[in-house]
């Protein structure tokens, strides 16, 4: 007899309901793996605005009163459907904390929001109360399984009750911490046992993200890369004393993608579909109407010039501090033509509007999000660039994979376990499938899209090249197995 898992997800963004970043794409995927391979799973995330605008099938479980910051607020629990989602999905109804337009964190000027403690205190309270069903809806779960600093508050909340399910958290990226003062700690009264450089202390404050990493029983990262790098100084954000104390219960799972809404056969948002097997006309008339999109030319001479696209955040972390260095001399000393997806830092977005200015045939730029334009640049662009300083697992990269426009990428995290080198030995092993830099400069970059641009002038080896990407699977199922092993293989600590 086939015993089924029941799991409760607690996200604070989900696609494509909210999201921000690639939380939001794996609190859609990785439930849905968990689903099809068994699991009886509820996801829970807050009730925003404009998550509410988007559900229907509207059903109310129960109020929870629930302490905040030196007040006590009256949560509604609602259980909600949604065409995308084989499961239900529980919202946290708080209006005064989530009923805002706009950003799950942020104010509209980029600052966070400024009682982002209190919100994400509650929704976790919230959580631990429903991984103990005490709305009697007759169900409870085997595991919890929290994601990132605003669900980091959960594990230690189970930690302190009796008989409490098993608790699994995940770092998706350890350069958010969530991290608040001592004086917030004491507004929202939580406990003091917390308090210590054993608990969720963290110089003089404390931090959410290192709640969850001494409290669950068992952690998770998006990468077996990323598992080994923030257990160092470099990469640790402060915790990696923290993290190489916990490394008995820390598990690297590399995340996978959609491979249902990522796939150049069916993607809706295409000009037109291609394949591995069949890759042109479809890969050309993308990047035709790619091109197009960012008011380049379209001729032939054109179209065998390389696009070198991206699609990303425009912070220091994505080293776009990089690329905006070694910009001019690529556009003095390669034909290739550029585009860039994405919003940030604010100087980032301007330097490349300037480079449009200067350069408005080679260089294309949106600031924003766009999900359509995301799927274009993926198919369109010949190649993508993500020369990431870190990277716990990345995306996109994957993405580009399965889409025929092999990744540019510093060796780092998910980037060093996806993407393989075209060295000269891993072409003739037919497994080279992007372009890898071992040293975070400018000429390290330079050379790596060079040698970009010269493979792509030999049609032949080109084409092999993205054959092997595109045949590579980076779907769920195995991801999903091995959490799927470590729920039911977790011991209470």
């Amino acid at each position: 007899m086939i015993v089924t898992t029941r799991v409760l997800f607690a996200a604070s963004e989900v696609y494509p309901l909210i999201k921000t970043g690639g939380l939001g794409d794996v609190g859609y995927s990785l439930p849905h793996a968990l689903h099809r391979a068994g699991a009886d799973v509820r996801l829970v995330l807050p009730a925003y605005r404009a998550v509410l605008e988007q559900v229907e099938n509207i059903r109310i479980l129960g109020w929870i009163d629930v302490r905040g910051s030196k007040r006590t607020h009256s949560v509604r629990i609602l259980e909600v459907r949604h065409k995308e989602f084989l499961f239900p999905l529980w919202l946290v109804d708080c209006q005064v904390l989530f009923d805002r337009a706009g950003n799950p964190y942020q104010q509209s000027d980029g600052q966070d929001w400024v009682d982002n403690a209190e919100r994400f205190t509650v929704f976790s309270r919230v959580v631990a109360h429903l991984a103990r069903d005490v709305l009697d809806i007759k169900w409870q779960p085997d595991v919890v399984h929290a994601n990132d600093w605003q669900t980091g508050l959960v594990p230690a909340l189970l930690h302190e009750l009796p008989n409490s399910p098993k608790c699994i958290f995940t770092i998706h990226n350890m350069a958010y911490g969530g991290h608040f003062s001592l004086t917030e700690f004491n507004r929202l009264a939580l406990p003091r046992s917390w308090w210590t450089l054993e608990g969720a202390e963290f110089y003089g404050g404390f931090s959410m993200l290192k709640a969850g990493i001494v409290y669950a029983d068992e952690v998770t990262t998006v990468s077996p890369t990323y598992a080994q790098e923030i257990c160092t100084p470099q990469f640790g954000s402060g915790m990696h004393g923290v993290l190489q104390a916990a490394q008995h219960k820390l598990h690297g799972i590399l995340n996978g993608i959609d491979e249902d809404v990522w796939d150049p056969a069916t993607d809706v948002y295409l000009a037109a579909h291609f394949s591995a097997n069949r890759r042109q006309p479809g890969k050309a008339l993308n990047k035709q109407a790619l091109l197009t999109r960012f008011g380049m030319a379209t001729d032939e001479t054109a179209m065998q010039v390389p696009l070198i696209g991206m699609v990303s955040r425009l912070v220091e972390q994505k080293g776009v501090d990089l690329i905006l260095a070694v910009l001019p001399y690529l556009l003095l000393h390669t034909d290739a033509r550029f585009v860039f997806v994405g919003s940030g830092n604010i100087e980032f977005e301007s330097r490349l509007r300037d480079f449009v200015v200067e350069y408005p045939f080679r260089v294309g730029v949106f600031i924003g999000y766009d999900e359509t334009l995301a799927h274009m640049v993926e198919a369109g662009a010949d190649m993508f660039l993500m020369p990431s300083r870190f990277e716990p697992c990345g995306l996109n990269q994957m993405y580009s994979l399965r889409y025929g426009t092999p990744p540019i990428v510093y060796r780092t995290g998910g980037l060093a376990d996806t993407v393989i080198d075209a060295t000269v030995e891993h072409q003739a092993q037919c497994i080279a499938n992007g372009f890898v830099f071992d040293a975070f400069n400018e000429a390290a970059l330079i050379d790596a899209i060079e040698r970009a641009v010269a493979c792509y002038a030999q049609p032949r080896l080109w084409q092999s090249l993205l054959r092997t990407g595109m045949k590579q699977s980076f779907g769920w199922e195995h991801s999903a197995q091995a959490y799927l092993a470590l729920y039911r293989s977790t011991s209470k600590h």
